[in-house]
């Protein structure tokens, strides 16, 4: 009785794991097409002390 005990909770884990894996791909996928800032603060010039530089700024 064991045996069929640990057979079943292995069929159950085991889609419901790959199930966890593709909704988390699903969310990053979502997450990168969604954000997609328009205007990054970054440097000006290559003398800033703080913050990016941008190698094409958009703004």
């Amino acid at each position: 009785m064991k045996r069929s005990r640990t057979k079943w909770l292995l069929w159950a884990l085991i889609p419901a794991g790959l199930l966890l894996v593709a909704a988390a791909n699903a969310h990053l996928v979502y997450v990168a097409v969604q954000s997609q800032p328009e205007c990054v603060e970054h440097l000006k010039s290559v003398g800033d002390g703080h913050g990016y530089r941008a190698a094409k700024p958009a703004c």
